[in-house]
Formats: structure tokens, C-alpha cells, sequence
């Protein structure tokens, strides 16, 4: 055990001097679970805790049980509590620490930093205790007046939002005023009060908790169901908020000794999925607020990654709040009693379904949901009347467009398909509209696709042309649509004759067009013209029809056609995957006769470029940043893909690149990197590394934004991408790393620096160019330089060896990181005799190189070898470097200022060294004896 804890010891120090912190955080964490030794136990958390406040991550507050009088683990104790804002329990700390070594110029400094910061906090806090001491009494004058009363109300808002005051409002009862704001049943008081509810909780666990228990969960979520849609969403907000502090309460894993023991408040977060669930099918609560509902339960229930194993909380709304939310799901508002909706709630129920099956784990989980949900369905199938059946149906039709494994199980059940193409014909416009639109989500499904092509075609066109209303056939033009293009983009599988997609798409734009036609109509043109925007042709048509791309852009604020936007400008961007046949297989198969995909010739790069630039013309990146915006569970991962998608497509020319930051795309796209599918985050990533590569990143992403770019870049230097999206965002960061000392440290920080260095390796000779040019930057770092010192490494001798490569662009690279490492680290130069024999040689080449460039950095080099030892500038002057040398210092182009300068300097080291003679007060190249 000892030979072990050693090992993983030496093993820690050895990774954090390479600079790999979390490798020597593991190595630490594993020593001590097998340390049984006090005095070394409080070694490993010293360590640890150094490696802590390396990644700034100041919440491991380490423990000092196992040694009170060790000072380092005190200190750093003090730093990460002075960096958690935790002033009084770091003063007390850092006070310890200055009795036990007076003269530690450190522990005084802290001490006195402390001592200012504590004195400024107490100054702050008893303004701010005045402030809101006259702000309450102003919002409980009764007689005050309003304009005075919502200002104050206001101004709470803003004070909540900082610690001190946000502290200050709670210590002095404020919730209880809050309750009487938010009871007062004004708007403007009611949201204020939220508000500032947002500011107390944010971040905050034991405030939180307090708060909940003291408001109570019916109290607020008779707030966000109240009519008010401002209210709703503001309360919707709160919850939110709410919930991210109670879960990051409980991740914390490692808690200090002077930390308030907490109650675990997983009671609190059961409470609030409770009360939400029950929202879903009260009759008094509004449609927004069980919107606001919905989309909570679709971003707190299902786990935020697979790989994280607990799902108990998916299984535990399953088991006590499916049947609820098929009951939202199968409300038909027109005939059926039931909660109000809005255009938006069954859309969002689809999204929840499918949210809580896509989170089971096991088939049997998996069956457990789809047996629920197919006894709902045949329950009120089988019930007495009419709209019992179509309560069943519209309950089909939202779970084809959720989980749809489970919606074509419940279709496939008995009498279900045969009711539904009955009600297809009725008189009556609702039962239709609900029918029909079940038919085009199970025709959306490659396994009802065939047998609906067999039995509901005739019906559909049928009801298209005979229909007298024009919702019931602008439904049936979309399912029309999705059985033309069941041949995706195969030009040679079409389904209907030749020039019926084209009629198809041209109504579609019409109705899209006709602003008299009501919003959910018109969204289902856009439905249509998905479908048939895999036909080349229909692109070119749409594209060129600018009063269609504008409606269609006008109606991306509405939140249950952002799929459909999505899908249609993939389909015209041409920005789905594409693989290409083997040709070798293409001919095997024409052979066999088989089937071969063909495309379309206006799906030719030439003619998708035009597509792009009319697109940009017709103002696509405004409509795209719109639908980024929209909190709703209709922007789903799949639909920000698209996105992403499209975003990419938009930024593959160099020119077209301004424009779409102009607009805001690259603003647009920072949150797609972070809330997509996989797919989507690379392609969103490799849009911002375009972006990065020809804009100034400073103007395209202003302020604090350019820091977040940083990690979708890192995650693009990886196996499973591309060597373009490597590329790309070697080039990237390269422009970043250019930038400024904080940009590197965020680099650094996102671990970035090994995966460059792998990539120096590459065989590809852009992509090892790409990754040198990375380094040449990155080199500006400290951090990084200390790499280079390693011994047991061949960082160094690597830059040696490419810099006598004769890929060009590799050894500008190469040389200009030497030539900064030399001059930043005097020490490193005594080693690069020993890197390679040939160093001479590599040196000499650089001198006597055609670039000017490469010259440039060549005399940088040596100048810096001499600067840093006597033995080295002697070794040069023994070679052919002295003659090299002096043929430089005499050049009289202007344009070689730099190269002669700097040549001039090593001549005069050495007649510094008396290395050589001096002939008339210049170097006459001869060496002294």
C-alpha cells in the first residue's frame, strides 16, 4: 500500500509539472483513499488543493482535520475562501496564518487585502440596508404615489441582483412583502415581485429552500397559471432559476467544515414536480401557464446526458403524471371538455413524450410507457360517443409526432386506422381537421408512408380538390406532400408524375402568401414545403419567390413552425449529409440492376450557392437569430441542428461571412454549441471557426462573448471530426491565441494545449502546419513556455526538426516559436545542441533562406542562443554562421531593416565577447584566436 500510495503520489507531482491538473487531481484523490497516514493524508490534500486553485475552482474547501498547524493548507484554505467572496472565514485564516509566520510577505498581503475588502463590504451593506429599508416602506404606503411605488419596485429588481443586496432584502422580511406583491393582482408588481424573486434565489440553495417553504408551491404556480402571459412566462423564469439552485446543491460533492449544513432538498424538488404535473390538466389554469408547465418539466425531468445513470426521475413522472399528460394531449379544445391550450401545447406535449421515452433505459421501461399509453388510447376509444373516439385519435396524432415508435403502436391497434380515414370524410370540420392532420403525422413515418401511398391518396386529393374549406385542404396538401417526397433527394424516385410536386409547391407558397388565412393554416404550408424541398426544383422555385421566404421568415416567431423553417432551409442550403457512393460499388450495382440514387443537377454546388446568396439577400440570418431566441420545447435539439446546419451552409464562403455577423449570427450561434444534437454542436462549432478564421473576433464577438468561443473550438480537435474541422479550428484559436494573454489562459484552461501538440504530429501537411502556427501563439504564455523545460520530452527538439522542413508555412511556424521560446526562456537554449546533430546545419539554412521571413527568424534565433550563453555564441562563430552573418549586417535593401539590425546585434556581442576583431570599428568576420 505504501509502494502504491508513493507511486500515485510521484505520479500527481509529475502530471501537475506538466501541466495536466485534473490527471494529478485523480492521481491525488486515488492516494488518498489508500492513505492511511495523517501526516501524508494532509500532504495529498495540500497538493490537491493547489490543483484546485490552478482550474480556479475554489468549492473544494479541503478539510484541516488531519493537521491544524499546516500552514500551506491553511493559506490555500484562505486564497480559495477570499475567491468565493467568503471574506470573514478567509480573514480569519489568513490571520491564523500571519500569527504563525510574521514575516511572510504573503499572508500579510492577504491579510491586508482582506482587511480593505471586509471594511469596503460593511460601508456597502449598511447603504444598502437604508436603501431597502426605504424602498419597503415606500411599497407599503398604500397612500404613496404609483408612479413612486412601481419605481421603488423597480429598484429592488436591480438590487436583488447583487449579493449584498439581495442578502440584505432577505434578512429584513422582504419575502413576506414579496407575497403581498405578488397578491396584489397588478401586473406590473406581480412581475417586479418575481423579479426580484429571480435575484434572491439565483445561485443560492438555503435562500431558495427558505423561499419555497415560506411561499408555498400553490401560491406560485397560481402566479404562472394566472391569464397574464408576461406573468406567466417571468414565473416560468423563476422556477427555473429555482430548480438550477436546488440541483447544484445537491451535485456539490465535497463540502467544507464551515460550511451550513443544509437540508437535502430533494423534498422541495419532488414537491415542485408535483404541483407542475397537477397544473396539467386543472381546468383554472390558463393556456400559458401550462405551457410555462411544460417546458419546465421538459428541461428539469429527463437527464441531461446518457451517460449520467439515474433516470428515477423520468420514471417517477411517468408513473405519476403520464395519464395527465395524455389527458392535455388528447383535448380536441373545439369539442371536448377540457384545460385551455394554446397554438403551442400540444406541440409541447409531442416534445415531453417524446423528452421522457428517449430517458428509459431498458426495454422494459420502454414497454411499461408504450402499455400506458395504449391503454389511455383504447380506454377512450372504446368509451361511449364520439368525442371519446376523437380524444383517442388527437392522443395518436401528438405521440406520432413525439415518441412515434409508441404512436404507430397505438395506430396499428384495432379500429383505430379504419376510424380514421372514416372521419376523413365527415361532415363536420373539426372531426376532419383532426383526422386528417393524424393521417399526415403517420404519413411522416416510413412505416405508414407505403400503406397510406396505397389506401389514402385518392382520399387526400380528393379532399383537396373537393373540400369547400380551406384548412381541411391545406392539410390535405401537406399530407400530399409528405407522399410526393418519400423519395427524399433521389431524383429517380418520385412519386407522383412528372410536374405534380412543382403544382404542389406553388400552392403552397400561395397559401403561405395569403395573410387571410389564419397563422396555424399558413404553418402548415411551411409543413408542406419541408417535404417537397427535397425536389431541386422546388428550391430554385422558392428561393426565387420573394414574397414567400418573407412570409415564411415572419412566421419563425411562431414557436410550432421552427422545425418546419429548419427543415425547409436545410432542404434549400442543401446542408443535410450527403455520402457519396463508392463509384466501384455504383457500377456493381447498375451491373445487378439495382437501384441507384441520382441527384438532381440543380443540386450542383454552383446552383447552391446562388440558393445561399438569395437566401442572405432575403434577410434568412435575422429569421434564424428570431427562432434561436424562442423559449419554447419546440426548439427541440433536432431543430436547433438545423439550425446549426443552415448557420454552416451560410458561412462557407469567405465573403458571405461579414454579413451574417452583421446580423447577429455569431451570437446566434454560441448557444447551439452548448443545446444540440452532437451533430449539431460540431457543425454549429465549425460555423464559429469560420466565423473566428476572417473576422476580427473582438468585433464579431464583442466583450465577454469572445471567451466563450474558446470551447466549441477546443471540442472540434478531436478523432471523430473531420481533418477540415480540425483545421478549421486549429486556425481558429491560432487567431484567438494572437489576441490577448487572457484568450491563451482560457485556451490553456479548456485544455487545449496537449490536443495542438497531437496535432503537430499529423501526417497532413496543412493540418501540421495549422497546429504549429497554434503553438507559435500559444508560445506567448508562460504556462506554455514552462513545457519546453521538461527534460523528458522532444517538445523542443520537434521545433528544431520542422524548422529545417521544407514545407515553408511548417517552418515559419516552427522558427517563430523558437525564436520567442529563446528569447522568453534563456535556459532552453543550452539544450538545442543537444535536440539534433544537424542543429547547425538547420540554423544555417534559416540564415541563408529566400524568405525574408524565415531569415528574420533565423538571425532572432541565434541572436538569442548568443545572448543566453558565451559557449554557444563561440560554437557559431566556429561554423559558417560568422560569414553569413556579416553578409547581412551590410545588406542595404531597406526592406531587410529588421534582418540587418538584428544581424548587426550578434556581430556586436561577439566583439563584446572578443570573440572576433573589429577593422575600422565593423566586424571583419574573422574569428580570434
Amino acid at each position: 500500500m505504501l509502494t502504491e500510495l508513493s507511486a500515485l503520489r510521484e505520479e500527481g507531482n509529475n502530471l501537475f509539472k506538466s501541466g495536466d491538473v485534473e490527471g494529478a487531481i485523480s492521481c491525488y484523490t486515488k492516494a488518498l483513499k489508500v492513505s492511511t497516514c495523517d501526516s501524508e493524508s494532509a500532504v495529498l490534500y495540500r497538493n490537491r488543493s493547489a490543483c484546485y486553485l490552478k482550474l480556479e475552482d475554489y468549492t473544494d474547501t479541503f478539510s484541516l482535520d488531519t493537521d491544524q498547524g499546516d500552514i500551506k493548507a491553511r493559506f490555500r484554505r484562505a486564497q480559495a475562501l477570499h475567491k468565493l467572496g467568503r471574506l470573514d472565514q478567509a480573514f480569519l485564516d489568513a490571520q491564523k496564518c500571519a500569527q504563525l509566520e510574521p514575516k511572510n510577505k504573503a499572508f500579510q498581503e492577504l491579510l491586508r487585502q482582506l482587511s480593505a475588502q471586509i471594511q469596503q463590504k460593511v460601508r456597502y451593506l449598511s447603504s444598502t440596508d437604508s436603501r431597502v429599508q426605504q424602498m419597503f416602506k415606500l411599497l407599503l404606503d398604500n397612500s404613496a404615489q404609483a408612479s413612486d411605488r412601481q419605481k421603488a419596485a423597480q429598484n429592488l429588481v436591480v438590487l436583488s441582483r447583487e449579493d449584498a443586496g439581495a442578502e440584505q432584502i432577505f434578512r429584513n422580511d422582504g419575502v413576506k412583502l414579496l407575497q403581498r406583491l405578488l397578491e396584489s393582482q397588478q401586473e406590473d408588481f406581480v412581475l417586479s415581485a418575481l423579479r426580484t424573486l429571480v435575484g434572491l434565489c439565483t445561485g443560492h440553495q438555503s435562500r431558495t429552500m427558505a423561499i419555497v417553504n415560506e411561499l408555498g408551491m400553490d401560491r406560485l404556480c397560481g402566479v404562472m397559471g394566472s391569464g397574464a402571459s408576461s406573468v406567466s412566462l417571468s414565473a416560468c423564469h423563476l422556477f427555473q432559476v429555482m430548480f438550477e439552485a436546488l440541483t447544484e446543491g445537491m451535485k456539490k460533492d465535497v463540502r467544507g467544515k464551515d460550511e451550513a449544513i443544509l437540508p437535502e432538498p430533494s423534498r422541495e424538488l419532488r414537491s415542485m414536480l408535483r404541483h407542475l404535473i397537477d397544473m396539467l390538466a386543472a381546468p383554472n389554469v390558463s393556456g400559458p401557464g401550462r405551457d410555462s408547465a411544460i417546458n419546465l418539466l421538459v428541461k428539469q425531468v429527463p437527464r441531461k446526458s446518457q451517460k449520467h445513470p439515474d433516470n428515477s426521475l423520468t420514471l417517477w413522472v411517468i408513473d405519476n403524471g403520464l395519464k395527465k399528460i395524455l389527458e392535455v394531449a388528447g383535448t380536441v379544445p373545439e369539442i371536448t371538455d377540457g384545460p385551455p391550450l394554446t397554438d403551442n401545447t400540444l406541440l409541447s406535449c409531442s416534445v415531453l413524450l417524446n423528452k421522457l421515452y428517449d430517458d428509459l433505459k431498458s426495454d422494459k421501461e420502454r414497454e411499461n410507457f408504450s402499455t400506458l399509453c395504449e391503454e389511455y388510447v383504447q380506454h377512450h376509444f372504446r368509451g361511449p360517443g364520439l368525442e371519446s373516439k376523437l380524444r383517442s385519435i388527437q392522443t395518436v396524432s401528438v405521440l406520432l409526432q413525439g415518441p412515434s415508435d409508441v404512436g404507430n403502436r397505438t395506430l396499428e391497434m384495432s379500429g383505430i386506422m379504419d376510424a380514421v380515414i372514416s372521419l376523413c370524410a365527415s361532415d363536420n370540420i373539426t372531426h376532419q381537421q383532426v383526422a386528417v392532420e393524424t393521417l399526415i403525422h403517420a404519413a411522416g413515418k416510413a412505416k405508414r408512408a407505403s400503406f397510406i401511398t396505397a389506401n389514402g391518396v385518392a382520399l387526400l386529393k380528393d379532399l383537396y380538390k373537393k373540400s369547400e374549406n380551406e384548412q381541411i385542404r391545406v392539410r390535405a396538401l401537406v399530407g400530399l406532400c409528405k407522399l410526393g417526397s418519400a423519395g427524399g433527394t433521389d431524383f429517380s424516385m418520385k412519386q407522383f408524375a412528372e410536374g405534380s410536386t412543382l403544382k404542389l409547391a406553388k400552392q403552397c407558397r400561395k397559401w403561405l402568401c395569403n395573410d387571410s388565412l389564419p397563422p396555424n393554416s399558413r404553418r402548415w404550408a411551411i409543413e408542406g414545403l419541408a417535404y417537397l424541398t427535397f425536389d431541386a426544383d422546388v428550391k430554385e422555385d422558392f428561393v426565387d419567390d420573394k414574397n414567400a421566404l418573407q412570409a415564411m421568415f415572419q412566421l419563425s416567431e411562431d414557436k410550432t413552425v421552427l422545425f418546419a423553417i429548419g427543415s425547409t432551409l436545410v432542404n434549400c442550403t442543401n446542408s443535410y449529409d450527403v455520402e457519396k457512393p463508392d463509384p466501384q460499388l455504383v457500377e456493381l450495382a447498375k451491373y445487378a440492376k439495382q437501384h441507384v440514387p441520382e441527384e438532381h443537377p440543380k443540386d450542383a454546388q454552383s446552383f447552391v450557392e446562388k440558393r445561399v446568396v438569395k437566401l442572405l439577400e432575403a434577410g434568412v440570418v435575422s429569421a434564424l437569430v428570431c427562432m434561436v431566441k424562442q423559449e419554447s420545447p419546440a426548439l427541440t435539439e433536432t431543430c436547433r441542428e438545423c439550425i446549426a446546419r443552415v448557420f454552416l451552409a451560410l458561412v462557407e464562403r469567405q465573403e458571405d461571412r461579414g454579413m451574417v455577423v452583421a446580423q447577429g449570427g455569431g451570437k446566434a450561434l454560441l448557444p447551439l454549441v452548448s443545446e444540440s444534437t452532437d451533430v449539431g454542436k460540431i457543425k454549429a462549432a465549425q460555423a464559429l471557426a469560420k466565423i473566428t478564421i476572417t473576422s476580427n473576433p473582438e468585433i464579431a464577438f464583442p466583450g465577454e462573448r469572445v471567451y466563450e468561443v474558446v470551447r466549441p473550438l477546443a471540442s472540434l480537435l478531436a478523432l471523430d471530426c473531420s481533418l477540415l474541422q480540425n483545421f478549421e479550428a486549429l486556425m481558429a484559436l491560432t487567431n484567438l491565441a494572437g489576441i490577448s494573454d487572457r484568450l491563451r489562459q482560457k485556451i490553456i484552461k479548456e485544455k487545449a494545449v496537449p490536443k495542438v501538440e497531437g496535432y503537430m504530429f499529423e501526417e497532413h501537411d496543412l493540418v501540421r502546419a495549422a497546429a504549429t502556427e497554434c503553438m507559435c501563439n500559444l508560445i506567448l504564455s508562460p504556462e506554455v513556455q514552462k513545457l519546453y523545460l521538461v527534460t523528458d520530452s522532444d517538445r523542443l527538439k520537434l521545433l528544431v526538426l520542422y524548422s529545417g522542413e521544407d514545407d515553408e508555412r511548417l517552418r515559419k511556424a516552427a522558427a517563430g516559436t523558437l525564436a520567442v521560446l529563446t528569447g522568453e526562456m534563456p535556459e532552453v537554449c543550452a539544450r538545442i545542441p543537444s535536440t539534433t546533430s544537424h542543429w547547425l546545419e538547420i540554423l544555417q539554412a534559416l540564415l541563408l533562406s529566400e524568405s525574408q521571413d524565415l531569415r528574420h527568424r533565423g538571425v532572432v534565433i541565434t541572436l538569442n542562443l548568443m545572448q543566453a550563453e558565451r559557449s554557444l555564441a563561440e560554437k557559431l562563430m566556429e561554423s559558417e554562421a560568422l560569414e553569413i552573418l556579416s553578409v547581412l549586417a551590410k545588406a542595404a535593401d531597406a526592406s531587410q531593416a529588421s534582418v540587418t539590425r538584428a544581424a548587426q546585434c550578434c556581430l556586436d556581442l561577439c566583439l563584446e565577447y572578443g570573440l572576433i576583431r573589429s577593422n575600422d570599428g565593423e566586424a571583419n568576420g574573422k574569428s580570434a584566436p
